[in-house]
């Protein structure tokens, strides 16, 4: 059944991430590379919204973005050691790569330990047969376990595939199908599992602790998304352990407590970003299309505007303790959409759905 939710703000340990090798660049060549225009002269006023919510994977899906893992020659080539930039602040090169070259390793954090196309764990999409297996044991920095929650990045290759992000005024959206399995082959430790987020750019004042230009007004990204996360009995206080899913973010910069997992399996999560730069959050148990009932919520997060839709990817969690594997995850077929007609030569769309 599907439901309407629309979610409360909660105390949340925020969890950073950095997409790729981007913070090496400089700001006027990521303008160039996204086609973004130069910053205004403040942050100005806070956003706000003047376009309604729109269902991800309204319009047009842009046919050069994306993967449905069918192919049998998909395989991953593993670069180990990973990089731990976030760490450490080793890159270590060269990153791992899917051989179709749509998928890469984040240059922040290290690609998950096993990234694997295989058939699906339980019937999903009419006419997918298989989807990527995503899980991780030593997330943190090669060869040191620290002891508590890492993470792993899959991250799509949006800038090979289709050459620029997409401007927040063609409303793009992204959906993927993904797999939670049964409880019994969750890892035992509360908190963020698997990650489901954006890659977007704004013009702010810079945050980011490590970058060159902090504290200036200049071109800023983050990465807005879902979270799924276990929840144990003695930290809900329930009868039982279960799963939620968690929003990133408010205006604040925080995470907040989305919709509870009432029954596991496929489910269908997807965002949406309209011109006036505003993310909305869609989600619903299965793999039909989503539709205007699967609504979460509407977010500026960190109170920033989107501007550009830059590239998605996945997150994998674990303990880092060296023995404990993460929650293995499936995800098929993500795809984005777009309402407004790209430029013939950019989109190479396939029919409207």
């Amino acid at each position: 059944m599907r439901r309407t939710w629309r979610g409360t703000v909660v105390v949340a340990v925020a969890i950073g991430m950095a997409i790729g090798g981007a913070g090496q660049a400089s700001a006027q060549g990521l303008r160039r590379l996204f086609r973004l225009p130069q910053p205004r002269a403040s942050n100005g006023p806070p956003p706000v919204a003047t376009d309604v919510p729109f269902v991800p994977g309204t319009g047009t899906v842009v046919a050069t973005i994306g993967d449905d893992f069918e192919d049998e020659k998909w395989t991953w080539n593993y670069r180990h050691p990973k990089s731990s930039e976030e760490q450490d602040k080793r890159v270590r090169e060269p990153v791992g790569r899917s051989v179709n070259g749509k998928w890469f390793e984040g240059m922040k954090r290290g690609t998950p330990d096993v990234v694997k196309r295989v058939e699906l764990p339980a019937p999903g999409l009419e006419g997918s047969e298989h989807g990527l297996l995503i899980a991780t044991l030593n997330a943190g920095i090669p060869g040191r376990s620290s002891y508590s929650m890492e993470q792993d990045d899959l991250i799509y290759n949006m800038q090979r595939n289709f050459g620029t992000g997409i401007r927040a005024g063609y409303s793009p959206s992204v959906v993927v199908r993904v797999y939670m399995p049964p409880l019994e082959q969750w890892e035992k430790r509360g908190g963020p599992s698997f990650g489901f987020r954006a890659g977007c750019f704004t013009h702010a004042v810079i945050t980011g602790d490590d970058h060159p230009d902090k504290g200036r007004f200049g071109l800023e990204e983050y990465w807005p998304g879902f979270f799924v996360c276990y929840e144990t009995a003695a930290e809900s206080k329930a009868q039982k352990d279960g799963v939620y899913i968690k929003i990133r973010g408010s205006r604040n910069g925080g995470d907040f407590r989305g919709p509870q997992v009432e029954e596991l399996g496929w489910w269908t999560l997807g965002m949406s970003f309209t011109p006036d730069g505003q993310v909305h959050y869609y989600a619903s148990p299965g793999v039909d299309d989503l539709t205007a009932d699967d609504y979460v919520t509407s977010q500026f997060p960190y109170n920033y505007r989107v501007e550009t839709f830059k590239t998605f990817f996945f997150n994998v969690c674990t303990r880092d303790d060296g023995k404990t594997w993460s929650t293995p995850w499936v995800v098929d077929d993500p795809k984005v959409y777009v309402v407004q007609p790209l430029p013939v030569a950019r989109s190479r769309s396939s029919t409207t759905r």
